[in-house]
């Protein structure tokens, strides 16, 4: 291709910044960002938030290289006929590639009161609305966090830390991530900070109100302050915008991260789903899975065949308040095992990740190509051709004449 290129990355979190940084490499490429906060959020920060002890925020110049124009808005459609974007203030950004890095957020609850009554914290906007709302709360006030999961034990554990009585509705499991010895260690953490916890077949939420929260079987948990933790969803703007979707909403891509539709879309993060197979929403894919989309620009833009996604896990760090945390390590392929590190160490490691991501970002904008996973999974090529061929097997016995 002869001439500048035009790239838009819709979305600023750690896959688009990472994405962004990484088209940098070339000096032919002009590289919009397209986000609607003037700030990074450190998403992985936001319980902390909730607690009072980080504002989750970094600004974009210390992560985000000096050649990328930001643009502070959201993007309301993706005209890919047209290669355009129309913005919420009503002008439109054209582009010869696009990268979607639109994340994920708080999916909509379908439980009764959960939207009127509860508080998500899947956002930056969503967290600060709650941490007032506890501020004004009185100290014993009790406090229910809805969500067994990452979020709802780190924000669990953050505010029981700071003092408040909290529960924690689960559902059927804690940490259904975890391995069950690694379970039973949190649980303990847990109880000591004093967090109740409830799991099992009735520990889940069937109604919210103002002062309460109803859950199966009947059993009616006062709260003064309700936090809804459970599940993820994804924009809706890839949907909206007549592109193949998973049934989640998340962008449709071949195994270089490129639309199913459109060759000058490419998906990153939380919102891309890799030949029907997606990767766990977080950060440690995130952090991979940006560069790569970048990669697969560049590449085409060289004449180069794109190389197939490649994302490994190391893991999952959780903390259990400042003072102690979890490291649950993992398979590649992101399979819990039994070992783990936990208390003081983990808090540090912890810590240690969390900072060590913002300054990957300002690496990457300084040196756009420096960085690249260590870690790889070679199972994902088996579990797609066992996929191919159960797909195959399927078509071919429903051809079959009865």
């Amino acid at each position: 291709m002869n001439g500048n290129t035009d790239v838009v990355v819709v979305g600023g979190g750690y896959a688009g910044v990472m994405a962004a940084n990484r088209l940098t490499r070339r000096d032919d490429v002009t590289v919009t960002l397209i986000n609607p906060r003037s700030t990074f959020v450190e998403r992985i920060r936001l319980h902390q938030l909730v607690g009072g002890t980080d504002d989750a925020v970094v600004d974009y110049r210390d992560v985000l290289a000096g050649r990328v124009r930001l643009v502070v808005d959201s993007v309301t459609r993706i005209d890919a006929a047209d290669r355009r974007v129309t913005l919420a203030t009503g002008g439109t950004v054209g582009y010869d590639y696009l990268v979607y890095a639109v994340g994920s957020g708080s999916a909509a609850p379908d439980v009764p009161g959960a939207t009127e009554f509860a508080y998500p914290v899947a956002s930056l906007e969503e967290a600060q609305r709650l941490r007032p709302v506890l501020a004004a709360a009185p100290a014993a006030a009790p406090v229910t966090v809805v969500g067994g999961g990452p979020t709802g034990i780190e924000t669990a554990a953050e505010l029981a830390e700071a003092g408040r009585a909290v529960t924690l509705v689960c559902g059927e499991v804690l940490g259904p991530y975890l391995h069950p010895r690694v379970r039973r260690s949190v649980a303990a953490r847990l109880a000591r900070l004093g967090v109740t916890v409830l799991d099992g077949p009735d520990a889940t939420v069937t109604a919210v109100a103002g002062d309460a929260v109803r859950l199966g079987g009947g059993r009616r948990l006062p709260s003064a302050v309700t936090i809804w933790t459970a599940g993820f969803g994804v924009p809706d703007l890839a949907r909206r915008s007549g592109l193949s979707t998973d049934a989640s909403g998340r962008l449709l891509t071949d195994e270089t991260l490129t639309s199913v539709d459109d060759a000058r879309i490419v998906a990153a993060g939380d919102s891309a789903a890799p030949s029907d197979l997606p990767f766990r929403m977080s950060c440690q894919a995130a952090m991979q899975l940006g560069p790569q989309a970048a990669e697969t620009v560049l590449s085409r833009l060289a004449g180069e065949q794109p190389a197939p996604v490649h994302v490994g896990f190391a893991g999952q760090c959780v903390s259990l308040g400042r003072r102690a945390g979890l490291f649950q390590f993992a398979r590649r392929n992101d399979t819990a095992v039994r070992l783990h590190l936990g208390g003081r160490p983990a808090a540090k490691l912890k810590e240690l990740v969390c900072r060590s991501i913002i300054w990957q970002l300002a690496y990457e904008a300084r040196r756009p190509g420096a960085l690249n996973p260590r870690i790889k999974d070679d199972t994902r090529q088996q579990l797609l051709r066992a996929g191919r061929v159960e797909a195959t097997a399927t078509t071919a016995r429903a051809a079959r004449p009865s």
